[in-house]
Formats: structure tokens, C-alpha cells, sequence
């Protein structure tokens, strides 16, 4: 498969042409390979310009036909670039005269909070019946009919993640259809997913009845922090044209052209034999799993390209490391390992030898409260209210005005809007957030 924009950059890079334009490096190597590093420069192109006959268009028509996709358009500022476009195209999208709405699961990354509050969209929240894990957020398709049947019109959208941060998987599917049938498209946040196109068969939302999804291509792909791709389905191409408008509202006008080659070349190493390299390691991990559970621990269901495991995480954690492993994500009662084809085989028996065998007896996580808060103002109005930063304990009763929450997993206890009920304390302190950013009295 042809790489237009990587072939024009490593011709620029050996061209010998005096750099009397950004960036500032010149392309003189600090870390080594700010040769490559280029701006917009004539022949370039404008990663938010719609010429059809650009590198940069060329690229990512490749990226489409191997994800099936209608469009499909580089990101070099991740997936939370991609939802807040998403966002903007559901809402720009809907049928005049109807509200704004958004109805989500409620394991959403904070960007879709963000989104919303930058958009005005209001959210309608589909609630777990249990949790045990701020990361989870199983949604059946009856629970999805009952909420839109609720509701006085279609939402502009219904959001999902999926595959969530401990490897939980939606049964896109099913829940497509309820979509379609209430006249609602369906986006998923598939950031960790974008392999999925690549299993036999197809696991990937687009295949599975997704109107529009973002996957983060450098999560488990071959690619640079922050590439990412923004897909639209042949079913609801509607949203194709306005994909460039929709990036440029909150993307940087100086992408990374490093990020955007990698995306490129990213396009020969799926089309070179990826799948039968994809399925040797999701059998690897197979294997693992299978002695991990021999061996005593708790391996979870999950997507095919993470281990997660339920225990005592600081203790496997501190084998791990000790074993020279790093890992993905631990709170208290869950670790998470990623892999990838990048990840020879000798890695795999690595994580076996460091863990070792379970010696202690499996505890089951507590089952988590849900707090279903009260909204008392838009996600938009308390957001940008003037607020304070307060302890936990303090900000009950009060109205939380910016998600407070790391990254992994950087899903909110609390959203913008919503008075934080005396339930969500158990929560914050589980998860060791000790303040609240809180809309001022």
C-alpha cells in the first residue's frame, strides 16, 4: 500500500532544502528525528483542508478502505479530539428543533463531559444496575429502549464505550438496533479498539451497526502518541462532510506531521499481514490467561489484546515491577495489561514468572454504590460558573463544577452539573480523590 505522506516527508528530509519555516529545530537533531518534523509546507498540505487531491486525503482514503469506513480522518490530538468532533456532528446533525441530547453510559471518558459543556449538549445518563469498578457500565438493550422510549424525541446521539478500561465489551450490535429503530445514531469510543477491525471476523463497532467512532490508533497500534483516527460508517455518510470542520473547531492548526506519517505508515503494516501477526498474540495472551488461572489468579473477561486481573493489585503490582513489567492501569482491585503484536513472546512468559503463584485468597471487589445525583444545571452553565476546589467531605450537597478524576482511568465519580449526593463520598475516597471542584456559593 502506497504511504504519500511518509514518502513526502523522508524526501523533504534528504531534499537539502534551507528550513526558513517552522518548526524551530531546523531539522538538526536534538532527540533524532526532527528531520522528519515538518510543517504545512507547499506539497504538504493542511491536515484540515478537504482537497481531495492532497497527500494527506490520499492516506487517509487508504485508512478507509481497510477500516471500512465511509470517511475516515487522521487525528494527531487522540480520541478526546475525535469525541469532541463527534459530539459537534451528532448535534449539528439532528433535526431542527429538537433539543440537544446525548444519551450515554455512564463509564464515559470526561472529554464527553467536556464536549458537552463546550457544544451545550444535555446528557441523559444510562445508569449500571452494580459496579465494581467506576470503569464498568454494562448496558442491555432493554434498559436502552426503556430510556429512549422516555424521551419526547430521538437523542442527537447515543454513547458508548466500548471496550472500556478493564477490557469490558458492548454488545454493539444489539444495541444498534435499538438505536435505529428509535431514529438515534450510535457513536461508540472505541480507543481501544481500533485492532478489533482486524480479527476473523470483524469485532470493530463500524461492522458491528456504529454510525460514527474514534479509535486511538497509537494505543495499540504501531503509531505515536496522540494518532488517532474519527470514522464514519457507510450508513450514516451524512456526517462525512462536515468531518474536517468538525476537527478544526478543537483541534491545533500545527499538527504533529511525525504523528500524520506514522498514521500513514501505519496504513502498509495493517495491509502487510497484520491479522495472521494479531491472531498469533491474542493466543498468546489466551495461553497466559489460562496459566494465570492455573496458577491461582482471577483473569477477567475482557477484549482479546488486555489481561486484566482481580486481586490485590498493589501486591501484583509490586511483583510486576520487580520483574522489570509495566503495566497499563491498577487501582485497588484491578490491574490492567496491554499487548500487541510488538510484544515478542518472551514478554509473555515474563509476566508469568513475575507473578508467580497466588498465595493469598481471592477477594471479590465491593460492590460500589451508584449515586444517581440530581442535575441542577447544565454541564455547560457549571462548568464555566466560577468554582472553587473544596475537600470531598465538603462537597456534599454542593454542585460539582469540573470533573476532578485521573488519567487512566479519567472517568468522573461526579459530573458538571449535578449535586453531589452523600453516596459518591464512599467513592471519591475508594478512589483516592481527595477534593472536588465545586460551582461557588
Amino acid at each position: 500500500m502506497e504511504t504519500p505522506v511518509a514518502d513526502f516527508v523522508r524526501a523533504y528530509a534528504h531534499s537539502g532544502t534551507a528550513r526558513f519555516h517552522m518548526p524551530g529545530h531546523k531539522g538538526v537533531p536534538i532527540l533524532g528525528c526532527e528531520a522528519l518534523d515538518i510543517t504545512e509546507i507547499s506539497g504538504a498540505g493542511e491536515l484540515y483542508d478537504d482537497a481531495p487531491d492532497s497527500i494527506l486525503a490520499r492516506s487517509e482514503r487508504n485508512a478507509a478502505v481497510l477500516f471500512g469506513a465511509c470517511r475516515t480522518a487522521y487525528v494527531t490530538e487522540g480520541s478526546s479530539q475525535c469525541i469532541r468532533a463527534m459530539v459537534y456532528l451528532a448535534l449539528a446533525a439532528r433535526p431542527a428543533g429538537t433539543p440537544p441530547v446525548i444519551v450515554a453510559a455512564r463509564n464515559a471518558h470526561k472529554a464527553l463531559l467536556y464536549a458537552a459543556a463546550l457544544s451545550g449538549a444535555e446528557l441523559v445518563w444510562l445508569w449500571p444496575d452494580a459496579r465494581d469498578s467506576l470503569c464498568r457500565c454494562e448496558v442491555s438493550p432493554e434498559a436502552l429502549r426503556r430510556t429512549l422510549e422516555t424521551l419526547p424525541a430521538p437523542p442527537a446521539a447515543v454513547w458508548l464505550t466500548s471496550p472500556d478500561y478493564l477490557g469490558g465489551v458492548a454488545d454493539i450490535a444489539a444495541l444498534a438496533e435499538i438505536c435505529h429503530a428509535h431514529g438515534a445514531p450510535l457513536l461508540v469510543d472505541n480507543a481501544h479498539g481500533a485492532y478489533l477491525r482486524f480479527l476473523r471476523p470483524s469485532r470493530h463497532p463500524l461492522d458491528l451497526g456504529a454510525d460514527m467512532c474514534c479509535d486511538s490508533a497509537h494505543k495499540t497500534f504501531p503509531v505515536l502518541t496522540g494518532g488517532a483516527y474519527l470514522h464514519v460508517s457507510p450508513r450514516a455518510a451524512y456526517f462525512a462532510e462536515n468531518v474536517k470542520t468538525a476537527l478544526a473547531l478543537f483541534g491545533s492548526t500545527s499538527p504533529s506531521w511525525l504523528t500524520l506519517a506514522s498514521l500513514d505508515l501505519c496504513n502498509r503494516y495493517l495491509s502487510d499481514g497484520y491479522p495472521a501477526r494479531l491472531s498469533e498474540t491474542v493466543s498468546r495472551l489466551d495461553a497466559l490467561r489460562d496459566t494465570l488461572r492455573r496458577r491461582g489468579w482471577t483473569a477477567e473477561a475482557s477484549d482479546p489484546l488486555r489481561l486484566t486481573l482481580r486481586g490485590d493489585a498493589a501486591r501484583m503490582c509490586e511483583r510486576l515491577r520487580r520483574g522489570g513489567i509495566e503495566w497499563e492501569y491498577a487501582d485497588r482491585d484491578f490491574l490492567v495489561l496491554m499487548a500487541t503484536p510488538e510484544n515478542p513472546p518472551a514478554d509473555f512468559a515474563r509476566i508469568a514468572d513475575a507473578l508467580g503463584g497466588n498465595d493469598a485468597p481471592d477477594i471479590p471487589p465491593p460492590v460500589l454504590p451508584v449515586p444517581r445525583a440530581e442535575t441542577v444545571l447544565s454541564p455547560r452553565a457549571a462548568l464555566f460558573a466560577p468554582h472553587e476546589r473544596v475537600p470531598v467531605e465538603d462537597a456534599v450537597g454542593r454542585i460539582c463544577a469540573a470533573p476532578l478524576v485521573g488519567c487512566p482511568p479519567a472517568i468522573p465519580v461526579a459530573v458538571s452539573g449535578e449535586r453531589i449526593p452523600p453516596d459518591a463520598l464512599p467513592l471519591f475516597r475508594y478512589y483516592a480523590i481527595p477534593s472536588a471542584d465545586v460551582v461557588r456559593e
